[in-house]
């Protein structure tokens, strides 16, 4: 699987789909939706709890999955983007934390496998999708005491570990640690991710994906992205790349810098603009896919897709952009710090 889809990036830029929230959000789900049969008697709220409709309304993941598949993209991403321990924990449902890695993964590889069927010579890979969590190893949550942490490396590990075997057991293609706003919390997931790899005796390709949280250049926890890269490059990444946080426009000379510094193919998935005053994000597909062109245009990016806002209608103009250029070539180069 890994050499295969190397071989691919090689020849085409590859489509990742576009934001999971965003369609959730089309539903007028209740608490009785995210409970189903399984939770109905669980002693706290759910509603919200997105990753926990894999297990409770899979016929909405599964259907999101298929519109994805349809509109162009290539590889597809796990609905578990807060499937560890520490952040289902909000939930009280750490036990559920397997079963919701392991039957997001075999939703997103069942409709997968019906695409790459239907058009062999256009496989399509499933993304065990790993969050950044909702605590941050580098920095403090108390201004009053600069030394604390919430969250210590080992048990990101831990949590990092049990979200990795699951989305793997369920049959995940590449595993893509995303949102990175703590590199910290990225270097435990991979330090996890490839002692999991040890146990089980076999690698499968990892993707990072970091965040650009303003116009610093840097992300939540101060790293440029230079800094970034560098902290990551002792791992064997499939690509390495940033999403979320930035429209298209604001995200690409952050995405020349990963261009000119890197030996692993380049990822972008951006959100559709930035959001209006309501939260919302008002970019249409058509706007957004202009803007993507100038990195396809300069042979930035060999992955792209969309973040927050973005729909299956931006993912197929998105798709169909992609397909008039070639992709990022992958060159040796040294990183300067």
């Amino acid at each position: 699987m890994s050499s295969q889809i190397e071989e691919i990036l090689k020849e085409r830029i590859l489509v990742l789909d576009g934001a999971m929230g965003t369609m959730i959000q089309r539903h007028t789900l209740s608490e009785e939706d995210f409970r189903g049969e399984r939770f109905k008697d669980h002693k706290h709220p759910l509603k919200g709890n997105n990753d926990l409709l894999s297990l409770t309304r899979p016929d909405i993941i599964l259907d999101i999955h298929r519109q994805y598949l349809e509109a162009g993209a290539d590889i597809i991403e796990t609905n578990t983007f807060s499937g560890t321990t520490i952040a289902q924990a909000d939930y009280h449902l750490e036990h559920a934390v397997y079963d919701i890695n392991f039957e997001s993964a075999k939703l997103a590889k069942q409709a997968a496998v019906e695409y790459t069927q239907k058009d062999p010579s256009k496989p399509r890979f499933v993304a065990g999708a790993i969050g950044p969590t909702n605590r941050t190893a580098s920095l403090s949550p108390d201004v009053n005491n600069p030394g604390y942490r919430a969250i210590t490396f080992d048990q990101l590990v831990v949590a990092y570990k049990e979200q990795a075997k699951g989305l793997i057991d369920g049959g995940s293609d590449v595993l893509l640690v995303e949102t990175v706003f703590d590199t910290l919390n990225a270097k435990a997931a991979v330090f996890a991710i490839q002692e999991l790899y040890d146990e089980l005796g076999k690698v499968y390709p990892i993707m990072v994906s970091g965040t650009i949280t303003d116009a610093s250049g840097r992300t939540l926890s101060g790293q440029t992205t230079e800094a970034f890269m560098i902290s990551l490059s002792h791992v064997p990444l499939l690509s390495i790349g940033l999403n979320c946080a930035l429209g298209a426009h604001q995200l690409r000379p952050y995405l020349q810098i990963m261009d000119e510094n890197t030996e692993f193919f380049v990822s972008a998935y951006p959100n559709a603009g930035l959001p209006n005053a309501f939260g919302h994000y008002d970019q249409s597909p058509a706007e957004m896919a202009l803007e993507v062109e100038e990195y396809l245009k300069e042979g930035l990016v060999n992955i792209v897709g969309g973040c927050c806002g973005t729909t299956p209608d931006h993912i197929r103009a998105i798709a169909e952009m992609a397909k008039k250029y070639k992709p990022r070539v992958v060159a040796s180069v040294s990183v300067n710090s």
